[in-house]
């Protein structure tokens, strides 16, 4: 499935997403160098304090709001969304809408 991904990527970043019964990150990856450029976890302190629990929609949307807004402060708006295993639904749907509203494409 990844390979798929990359194949279809045509040079653009990639958004890994991970799901856990206890929290959701998610990180933008450039496959080329192998590098992070961008991430947002629900496992942060920053968002701990907002987040009465990591595991939920309501934690994902708020992971992928603030990936999407760390990724347009870097001059990143295009992205292939990588959901992994996981079907798109509930939490995995929830962060990629947050990261819609916060300004990335994909």
């Amino acid at each position: 499935m990844r390979n798929q991904v990359r194949r279809s990527a045509s040079g653009r970043l990639r958004l890994s997403v991970f799901r856990s019964n206890k929290h959701i990150s998610a990180q933008v990856i450039d496959d080329i160098s192998g590098k992070t450029v961008a991430a947002a976890s629900s496992a942060e302190k920053k968002l701990r304090g907002q987040l009465k629990n990591g595991g939920n929609v309501v934690a994902a949307t708020v992971v992928g709001k603030t990936l999407g807004e760390r990724c347009v402060q870097r001059g990143i708006t295009n992205v292939v969304f990588d959901r992994g295993q996981y079907k798109y639904h509930g939490r995995v749907a929830a962060l990629a809408d947050g990261a819609r509203e916060a300004g990335l494409e994909f």
